[in-house]
Order: C-alpha cells, then structure tokens, then sequence
C-alpha cells in the first residue's frame, strides 16, 4: 500500500510533525510504503504556513503519483492534500485550528480562516483527531471526526535511561509561543524554589534526558490538544503539572495521574509546583499511576490497529 504524508515538518521534541514520523515508522515494519512529502517554507512566524501550503501545492501539482491514501496532517498541509492524486484522503488535527488561529493572529487572517476552515476539512474523505476534546468541538461544526490517539512508543526510550535525577529543577519542553503559556513559567519563575529549565528548540533524546533528570514536567498552556510531552513525562516516571485546557484532562486526572491547575493563574501554578517540590509521597503517587495509566492506553501494542485500518478501511 503506497502512501503519502504531507506536513510542515517531520522533526522536534513535541507537534503533529513529528507524530506523522513516528506513524510512518511503525507502519513501514508492517509493511505499508509510507513516503513523506518535504516542503519548504518561509522561516517568518506568520508566513511559515502560508509559504507552506503554497509551494506544497505546486509541488503536488507536478506530482504525477497517484496513491492509495494521502495523508495530510494539520489544515495547511489540506490544501496540499487536495491536489495529490489519491484514492483515499485523511486529514488529521491536533487542537481546533481556528481557536489556535484565534490567538496567535491577526483579526483578518482570523476571519478568513474561520470562514475557510469548514470547507477546507471537507477535502478530506476522513479526518482524525488525538484528542475527545477536539472531537466534540468540531461536532458542534457538524464535523465527525475519528478519535485516534496518538501512541507513546517505549522503546524509543531505550537510551534515556542515563541522568540522574536534579532535586532543584523542574521543566518546560515546547513552542517558545504564547499559546504555550511559557511566559507565565517565565514571569513566576522567582517565586519557585527550584531552577527552570527550557527546552524550546532541542533534539527529542536531549528533551527527554532533561525531562528524566527533573522533580516535575510544567505543562501551563493557554490552548491544547493532546500534548505529546505528557505521555512521555509519564512514562519516565516525573510528574506533571499542567493547565486544566484542552484534552489535557484526558490524560491528568487531578491528583491521581497528575496536577491540574487554571489557566492563566500564575499564583496556582506557582503553588501547585512548590507544594509538590516537597512532597515526595505524592510525587511517587502520581509518577506510579501515570506510568500505569499511559502503558495501559497509548502504547503502540494497543493502538495499532487503529492506524492500519485507517488506511485499510
């Protein structure tokens, strides 16, 4: 089964991109032929997507395959999707694209993907989503969208397992971007009793290996889907306290699998952190029933079957 990927990038700590390479992996070693369209873009915040989607459709117009699924992954890579030649079209969303649109940008380019967006998901003969939050949030769009989770895959951990634990450090692995809220964990970072580490633009390994050595993951987004950092804090074992947005609670159920705080409450969050800092019984708490939790539900033994017949179907 001959297969294409499009998406901004393929590589990070943390996104969609690097989803859509780990699903191209794992569906190679059962042997679909999975190719991975690369594209260029404009390095400049608002036009990165823009430059994307427009020279990805040139270069899918002189693209003469055809295939048996295209799958785009995130809304600008639709607009490349469409005119690849396909017998099947799948279009994936991690968050509600034009929520995440809705803060980060202008007015106008607000309005114009708000009115586009409906039509743009309708290029897609299915569309998937990781998150039960943005299911039903496109269902209210009259969008039905297939929940598949994105997997955690254990042994690509196999080589974390060298640092050793820093009892005065804590850490935020994501986009240097507002939607982030990593300016909130910038702002309270006086009044915590321990350094902060951040891991904006780092390999996945290095990211990781921080994550291992750390009393706690931060998590203090304004707007999130699933995020991918999550799942793989649990499973090295380091708790995580996070911002009750999105479909992060999904994974945290508060004070069990982790931490759950308001968004925009700097004054929570900054007790949240201090509070579990010294608290070792509950840190063991949460680290041991996260790690349950995430091997029970999103390993790759569990989930694959959902990926091969998405294709297959």
């Amino acid at each position: 089964m001959n297969i294409l990927f499009i998406s901004p990038t393929y590589s990070g700590a943390g996104g969609i991109g690097p989803h859509a390479f780990r699903v191209a992996e794992k569906l190679r070693q059962h042997g679909f032929n999975v190719e991975l369209m690369h594209v260029p873009h404009i390095p400049i915040k608002n036009l990165k997507n823009l430059s994307f989607s427009f020279l990805g459709t040139i270069k899918a117009i002189s693209n003469s395959k055809t295939y048996d699924a295209v799958h785009a992954w995130n809304v600008p890579s639709a607009f490349i999707m469409k005119k690849i030649k396909a017998k099947k079209k799948i279009l994936s969303v991690h968050g509600v694209y034009s929520k995440q649109v809705d803060m980060l940008h202008s007015k106008i380019t607000s309005s114009i993907i708000n009115s586009k967006e409906s039509q743009v998901l309708d290029w897609a003969d299915k569309l998937t989503t990781d998150s039960k939050f943005v299911q039903s949030e496109y269902a209210k769009l009259g969008k039905s969208f297939e929940y598949i989770p994105a997997p955690l895959d254990s042994q690509k951990f196999q080589d974390i397992y060298t640092s050793t634990e820093k009892k005065n450090q804590i850490v935020f692995v994501g986009r240097d971007s507002f939607e982030k809220g990593i300016d909130i964990l910038r702002n309270i970072e006086s009044k915590i009793n321990a350094s902060v580490k951040y891991c904006t633009n780092l390999d996945w390994k290095d990211a990781m290996k921080i994550v291992q050595e750390s009393q706690i993951l931060v998590v203090p987004s304004r707007i999130e889907s699933i995020p991918q950092v999550i799942k793989e804090a649990f499973f090295l074992q380091v708790p995580v306290i996070a911002t009750n947005v999105g479909g992060i609670p999904e994974l945290i159920s508060n004070n069990i699998t982790g931490l759950l705080v308001p968004p925009e409450n700097p004054e929570a969050m900054t007790d949240a952190i201090n509070k579990l800092l010294s608290d070792n019984n509950t840190k063991q708490k949460l680290s041991k029933n996260a790690f349950k939790f995430i091997n029970k539900n999103f390993s790759w033994d569990v989930l694959i079957e959902k990926y091969i017949k998405l294709y297959e179907s």
